[in-house]
């Protein structure tokens, strides 16, 4: 069976579906190019889970705390965050441009044992709505417009529902952990993986938000340390942060 055609979308930049599809066969090495990625997961879904469930008033050290929550993660790549929140109970739908991810993704959720749907679609091709959380993560630096990307997200979540961000801040400090010693001294990610130029500010996150009467219910940086291959969370923002925002219950 021949894979499907990459789709033409006005969000989606050519070369990063191209530079993705060379990767896709290691998204599940732990040890392959990904393996920060996979490091980034942990630290990341804790941090959803915890404040999904708070937001919520659920317990989120139960053994399915997103229980029955129709969740879509937009641009899943192999579906590492997707499985994630399907093993905590939501009903994940991820959808990715790239075609190779996809396939990959399915695969390892199959053998996985879990029910994760995938499509092969852009978000603004994506005729399903009313999601109670869409996750957004490592996603926007990657696209043409992320303004409008981010308003289409936005359109997906149902009154009161989540959006849960993830991006690199447009910092000199960004610059120097993201791309040069990310990419270039630790080589913790293949050179040509981020542009500085593409990073959000947070700023530029929260504002568009704020004005259409959400609420920014949790946030927080995310610290790398390359030597030692941890990952923990932290105040400071100025390189990776992580945003969680609530609709407002009318629009």
């Amino acid at each position: 069976m021949s894979e499907p055609d990459v789709i033409q979308a006005a969000s989606v930049d050519p070369d990063e579906v191209a530079r993705y599809q060379r990767l896709a066969e290691t998204w599940w090495d732990e040890h392959g190019p990904f393996w920060p990625l996979h490091l980034l997961n942990r630290v990341r879904t804790g941090w959803i889970v915890e404040h999904l469930a708070r937001e919520l008033g659920r317990d989120p050290e139960a053994s399915e705390p997103l229980a029955a929550l129709r969740m879509l993660d937009v641009g899943c790549g192999g579906g590492i965050l997707s499985e994630s929140m399907a093993r905590h109970g939501a009903e994940v739908l991820g959808i990715d441009v790239t075609p190779r991810n996809l396939i990959i993704a399915g695969q390892h959720a199959q053998g996985s044992g879990l029910d994760v749907r995938y499509r092969h679609v852009a978000l603004e091709d994506l005729e399903e709505d009313g999601f109670d959380v869409v996750l957004n993560m490592e996603v926007i630096e990657h696209v043409l417009d992320p303004d409008s990307f981010l308003q289409r997200c936005m359109e997906k979540v149902r009154p009161g529902g989540f959006l849960v961000l993830a991006t690199l801040n447009r910092t000199l400090a960004a610059y120097v952990a993201g791309i040069i010693g990310a990419e270039y001294l630790f080589r913790l990610l293949p050179r040509g993986t981020h542009q500085w130029r593409r990073f959000v500010r947070p700023r530029e996150m929260t504002r568009p938000l704020e004005a259409a009467g959400w609420r920014v219910t949790a946030r927080s940086g995310v610290a790398v340390n390359p030597l030692r291959r941890r990952m923990r969370l932290t105040r400071y923002e100025g390189v990776n942060y992580m945003l969680m925002a609530r609709a407002p219950e009318s629009r």
